[in-house]
């Protein structure tokens, strides 16, 4: 049994078919995602829409919950309230109802997948250092967790003590718990401009993260066409 984790998607329908395509070549036989399938890019809808076909277990992102609703953004920067102003008006009311009810964490087989964090999901905090780790492995009661939001790809071990590091393949082992950023699909920030997913082979226990190439000038096109911030556009390319 291999699993897609997908992350971050942001509305980014030329990456996430891309995407797809290679979980396709790989043997991925199920899908789950971390959440944020809309935000930023131009194809919200189409997104949502490819992602319920897959019937793939999803949690609520910030991006999802704020597009789903009329609550006060001061949280976000200019640039991500314009962006979820307009992705607004481009759902439907079922659609908007369909990410108010997203959950926020879910348990799946011996993983967990959330958007943020397994401590306070609702706050939508950052996992970047060792103390946030430690605040999430408190809470993780399952050997693997995958999360999203930060959109870079790294991964904390917890044995004796926790470890922090980009990775390309990990050995989930007997002994440890592993949190794992699963990167962006739709927007990476780790100065790559390639997609990210990872394929969780459960069979033989192995995580690998992937890297993709996608029709970054067709989302840009669409980004600009939309009237969407010209930035969105520009940071594709520098994967940040």
């Amino acid at each position: 049994m291999k699993y897609a984790i997908l992350g971050d998607i942001h509305a980014n329908l030329e990456a996430l078919k891309a995407v797809l395509k290679d979980a396709d070549e790989q043997g991925v036989t199920h899908y789950a995602c971390t959440g944020d399938v809309v935000g930023y890019n131009a194809d919200p809808k189409a997104c949502l829409q490819m992602i319920r076909t897959l019937k793939c277990k999803i949690v609520q992102g910030n991006h999802d919950y704020y597009a789903a609703c009329n609550e006060s953004m001061e949280l976000f920067t200019p640039m991500a309230q314009k962006s979820i102003r307009w992705t607004r008006k481009q759902l439907s009311p079922f659609e908007r109802k369909h990410l108010r009810h997203l959950p926020l964490i879910i348990d799946i087989e011996n993983f967990t997948i959330v958007h943020s964090s397994l401590s306070n999901p609702h706050r939508w905090n950052y996992i970047f250092k060792r103390k946030a780790a430690d605040s999430n492995f408190r809470n993780q009661f399952n050997q693997v967790c995958f999360f999203g939001h930060t959109h870079v790809p790294l991964a904390f071990v917890k044995g004796t003590s926790i470890e922090k590091g980009f990775y390309e393949t990990l050995e989930v082992k007997p002994g440890f718990q592993y949190l794992v950023n699963v990167g962006s699909v739709g927007q990476p920030r780790d100065r790559n401009p390639k997609s990210a997913y990872v394929i969780y082979d459960l069979d033989n226990q192995l995580i690998t993260i992937r890297r993709i190439e996608y029709d970054m000038t067709e989302t840009q096109k669409k980004i600009r066409a939309a009237g969407l911030p010209f930035r969105n556009a520009l940071r594709l390319a520098n994967g940040r």
